[in-house]
Formats: structure tokens, C-alpha cells, sequence
């Protein structure tokens, strides 16, 4: 099994699967003709399966569209990107308290994907929050000054060469992504938890029915596509979303991803659990990734 740390993060935020890369890219056949992430957001998998020659060609998509452009930047123009954030990144030492806030007023104006990635990188612990308008709402991070610019230049290159050439990005619908699709390919999908894309608690600009993306993975069955889906899971005693029914054609893992950081926000400690689907095909088998216990079995609420 792999273990190296993926050291290359462009877009730090809060909920990327940078750290269950390893043991979720464990579970990949030996010979990936195309990686699709469709759900990409910081795109972890596609990164580590990308350091490790793990797929020869990668599609990175979104239904976010400034987070698309972004992707779009780190990957065809670096210098460009880095030069923005760096300009941007100082002038709050120049502006003050009230840079932040102008920075995110301006992002909701006009959709700048280096607004946004500023935006992630200097708020609160990069925990991203939207509103029901779509509108970025998450507040600066008064302890420290996001990530610096030497630090981003180092990554957005690093990014830039491992994907420049073999990279597609895509803006839009998941099934429209993984259009094209081959049982030689994999998908891995990491769409929002069904209970935080609503409500109080929106991190997400964007959700996905429930029932959206059972008919997209029984399309992918019928296809012979294998994918492995992270969906639902369990913070301390909080539970996100229900298991997908045995309709779906594939196994049901469990994999302890640690301590919340969500919590830890809110000061409590929980640990998280999170469940991979992964296509029977794959003939899932991982020391680290076991089956769920018979209680997490049971129908979630």
C-alpha cells in the first residue's frame, strides 16, 4: 500500500481528502486509463493518484464554476495565479481589518476564482460556508494570515507540472463529467454529506440529491464503470446521510478518518467515521479499511 504524505495542497480547505489518499488510492486496479473526480473541490485523489502514476490521464470537475476557473489557473497559468494571490495576500497588511470583508464582497460581485482562493486560504480554519443564494459567507480567520505566497507559488507549480498535459477540467452536472466513461477508467466521487449541504450548517454552493445519485451510479453499474464513492458517515454521535440501497452494486466500507475538525471548531472532540462504496469489481481488500461494525449498519437518521 502507498503511504507517502501528499504534500502538494493548492487549495487548503477544510474537508479535503488529502490525508485518506493514500489508503483511498489503495483500492485502485493497477492500470487507470482516466481518473474522474467529479466532485473534485480540492481535488486530493486526483493529486496523489497523479504523484503516483496511478492513471495516465485525469478529469477534474466541479458543478462550482469558480472553483473550475480555478483549477483552470493551477494548471495552465501559475506564474499568472501566483501573482494575483501574492498581490492580494499583502494588501491586507496595507488595507486592515476591513480587507477580508471587501475581498469577499467583491468575490460574490464577480466570481474572481484568485478571490476565491484567497478566500479559503484565510478563513476560519478553510471551513467554507455558503448561503442560500450561493453567496460566500465564511468570516477571516483572525489568527493568522492564510497561506503565504512563496508557499502558494511552490504549490500551484508543483500542481502545474504534474498535471499540464493530461488534465481536463469540466464545469457542471457529475454525470455529464463521467460521460464517456470506460470500465479501463475509475471514478472517484466525494459529493456533500446529505446533511450539510442545507440549513444552518451549508457548506456547499451546491447539493446533490440523494436520489440523484443512486440513478447515477446504477447507470455506472450498467456501464460497468467502476467508481469508489465516499458519501455517508458519522461525527462522534452526529450521522450524515443514510447507507445506499443493496440496488447499488457495491460494497460498503468503513474508514476512521480521525478527529473532527469540524468539532474541534465547536470545541468538542468527536472522531469521524466515513463510508467508501467501491464498485465490486475492485474486489475491495485494505488493512486500514475495514466493514462496518454491525451498529453502523443500521439505517441512519
Amino acid at each position: 500500500m502507498i503511504r507517502q504524505p501528499l504534500s502538494i495542497q493548492p487549495i487548503p480547505y477544510q474537508g479535503s481528502k488529502r490525508a485518506l489518499a493514500p489508503r483511498i488510492c489503495s483500492l485502485f486496479p493497477q492500470k487507470v486509463g482516466t481518473l474522474y473526480e467529479p466532485f473534485a473541490g480540492s481535488a486530493a485523489i486526483t493529486l496523489f493518484a497523479a504523484t503516483h502514476d496511478l492513471a495516465d490521464r485525469f478529469i477534474i470537475g466541479d458543478c462550482y464554476g469558480p472553483l473550475v476557473e480555478l483549477w483552470k489557473l493551477i494548471i495552465e497559468t501559475p506564474s499568472e495565479l501566483s501573482e494575483r494571490y501574492a498581490e492580494v495576500w499583502q494588501a491586507q497588511f496595507e488595507v486592515g481589518l476591513s480587507h477580508f470583508n471587501d475581498v469577499r464582497a467583491q468575490y460574490n460581485e464577480n466570481s474572481d476564482p484568485v478571490l476565491l482562493l484567497y478566500l479559503i486560504a484565510r478563513c476560519v480554519k478553510n471551513a467554507v460556508r455558503f448561503n442560500k443564494e450561493g453567496k460566500f459567507t465564511q468570516s477571516a480567520d483572525k489568527r493568522r494570515t492564510g497561506m503565504k505566497p512563496d508557499r502558494l507559488t511552490r504549490t500551484v507549480h508543483a500542481a502545474s507540472r504534474l498535471l499540464k498535459g493530461r488534465t481536463t477540467t469540466f464545469h457542471g452536472d457529475f454525470l455529464g463529467c463521467v460521460n464517456g466513461a470506460s470500465s479501463n477508467d475509475l471514478i472517484y466521487m466525494d459529493p456533500p454529506y446529505h446533511g450539510t449541504t442545507y440549513g444552518t450548517d451549508k457548506r456547499y454552493a451546491s447539493g446533490l440529491e440523494r436520489e440523484r445519485l443512486i440513478e447515477g451510479l446504477h447507470h455506472l453499474d450498467a456501464q460497468s464503470v467502476p467508481y469508489i464513492l465516499s458519501y455517508d458517515g458519522q461525527m462522534g454521535d452526529k450521522v450524515y446521510g443514510e447507507p445506499l440501497p443493496p440496488t447499488v452494486n457495491a460494497d460498503r466500507l468503513a474508514i476512521h478518518a480521525g478527529r473532527s475538525s469540524q468539532a474541534t471548531i465547536s470545541g468538542k472532540v468527536a472522531e469521524t467515521i466515513e463510508s467508501l462504496y467501491v464498485s465490486r469489481s475492485l474486489n475491495a481488500q485494505d488493512a486500514d479499511i475495514y466493514r462496518p461494525k454491525p451498529a453502523q449498519e443500521r439505517l441512519f437518521v
